[in-house]
Order: structure tokens, then C-alpha cells, then sequence
């Protein structure tokens, strides 16, 4: 199953041109499962279901219930925010989660579950943003603990193991990321290879604003629970998208990442499987 996690900037930039970079990645791409975080919806349409509609997709979008502050920063209040999940198959369950933050702070984050009507199994797959505030560690450790609970309410009745993707504003170091360790969860870049370059908030990028000498970030992460039968789950690959110009147009300020799972069909891992 290839899983992928892309913020698409919303509305941000050339807009019109990127929108056909985004379409151009993820077809090139074939994912079976996509998180997206900052799509853009107005009243005559939705990016995530054009994208489902281009890729013959499923689609479940969630508006953010406070759009104000992101529509302040472009100057117009009749284009909507919001997560989305675009599936190969059909969405049979969904929740939704206002992540906690302060008054002051408060844009709308979410986190969304879609369950996945898998052929061998339904797959409980998450998508999140969190807060991107530079002095909102604490914020984003009371996310992750809601967000965890989410995980834990909606990951039963099935052999997979949850599927945990986003964009969430903070590095592999932090003690944001680490608390998914406790689901537990565990960082799909881990089995990336040495030389795989992960920054997704890349200072190649002509979008992404930066002090010089600034080095590349990684904030946007595939997280999976322990596999289950078979090594159903387990991580073979992972690598990052989108991380340049299609057409001479970037796609979006984040790259993407791409990770392969395991369909449990193989009784032993091969190389480059070492799961869990």
C-alpha cells in the first residue's frame, strides 16, 4: 500500500499553476491512500475532490471551523481551508478532532479518520496539521496527546495497524514527535536510506522563507502502528515528493513523503523490511 502526506499550501502562491504540479506528482505518484493538509475549497470547487476526481480517488474532506485567520492572510473570505483524505477505496468510517489550542492561537486545526474499506482489511488512517506557532511546543504536546487518544478510539477492530500522517510543524528530535513513540507509533523515515535526503520544509524551495544558512527541515511524517499478521503494515520504503519544480512550477512550500507498506502477504521480510 503506498501511503503519502502532503501539505498543499492552500491557497498561497500561484495557486492555478501548482494545482496542476500537485495533480502532475500524485499521478506520477499512483498512491493508494493520500493525507492532505491545507487544501482549498470555494463555492464552485474543492482541490481535494478535483484531485479524487483527476485520480479516480475517494474522497473525505473536513473544512476548518475558523477560516478567519487564514482568509485575512490573502485577503479574501469566500475560499475555505480544510484536511482531506483521498482513498483507492471507499470511506466507510469517519471522525473528526478539533485539535486543543488557545484562544489566541486558534485557526482551525483538525485531525481526521477515515477507515478504509481495504479488500483484506480495513485500514484506520489518520491525517493531521498541527499548529505551526515557533513558541508552541506545549500546544503541540497537548495535540499529540489528543491526537493520540483519537488514534487509540478509532484503531479497533481490525489486523492493520493505524496509519498516521501530517504536517506537524515540529522535528523528529522534538518531544511533540517523540510522544507518538507511546501509541505507540513509529516514524516511517526510519527506514529511509542513509543518503535519502528528508527535509520537507526545504530551503531549496523558492517558497519556503528562511534565515541564510537556514538548513532543511523535516516536519511531515507517516506514522505506523506495530504490524500486524504477516508484517501487514510494515514499512519497506519511504522517500520524500514534490521536492521540485514540475513544468518550472514547485507544487507547494512542503515536499511530500511516500511511504510503501506491507500487504502481509509476504511470510518472511525482505530486504529493506525490518517492520517495527
Amino acid at each position: 500500500m503506498r501511503v503519502v502526506t502532503w501539505n498543499l499550501w492552500w491557497r498561497f502562491g500561484p495557486w492555478a499553476d501548482r494545482r496542476k504540479a500537485i495533480l502532475a506528482v500524485l499521478r506520477d505518484l499512483e498512491p493508494d491512500v493520500v493525507g492532505l493538509q491545507e487544501v482549498w475549497a470555494t463555492e464552485e470547487e474543492n482541490l481535494a475532490e478535483w484531485l479524487a476526481g483527476e485520480l479516480g480517488l475517494h474522497c473525505a474532506w473536513e473544512p476548518s471551523p475558523v477560516p478567519g485567520p487564514w482568509q485575512r492572510r490573502i485577503g479574501d473570505d469566500t475560499v475555505g481551508i480544510g484536511t482531506a483524505v483521498l482513498s483507492r477505496w471507499p470511506v466507510v468510517e469517519r471522525a473528526v478532532l478539533r485539535l486543543p489550542v488557545p484562544g489566541d492561537l486558534d485557526d482551525g486545526r483538525l485531525a481526521l479518520h477515515a477507515r478504509l474499506a481495504a479488500p483484506a482489511h480495513r485500514i484506520p488512517f489518520f491525517t493531521t496539521h498541527l499548529t505551526s506557532a515557533s513558541r508552541a511546543a506545549g500546544v503541540r504536546r497537548d495535540q499529540v496527546a489528543a491526537l493520540a487518544g483519537f488514534v487509540a478510539e478509532h484503531r479497533h477492530g481490525t489486523a492493520h495497524p493505524p496509519v498516521v500522517t501530517g504536517d506537524f510543524n515540529a522535528r523528529p528530535d522534538t518531544e511533540e514527535v517523540r510522544l507518538l513513540r507511546t501509541v505507540p507509533l513509529r516514524d516511517a523515515w526510519d527506514h529511509a536510506g542513509p543518503a535519502e535526503p528528508g527535509g520537507t520544509w526545504d530551503t531549496a524551495n523558492p517558497y519556503v522563507s528562511h534565515a541564510d544558512g537556514e538548513p532543511s527541515i523535516r516536519i511531515d511524517y507517516v506514522h505506523v502502528g506495530p504490524p500486524g499478521p504477516g508484517g501487514l503494515g510494515s514499512v519497506r520504503t519511504v522517500r520524500r515528493a514534490g521536492a521540485g519544480p514540475v513544468a518550472g512550477v514547485w507544487p507547494s512550500d512542503h515536499a511530500a513523503v511516500v511511504a510503501d507498506l506491507d500487504d502481509g502477504r509476504a511470510a518472511t521480510a525482505g530486504p529493506g523490511t525490518p517492520g517495527w
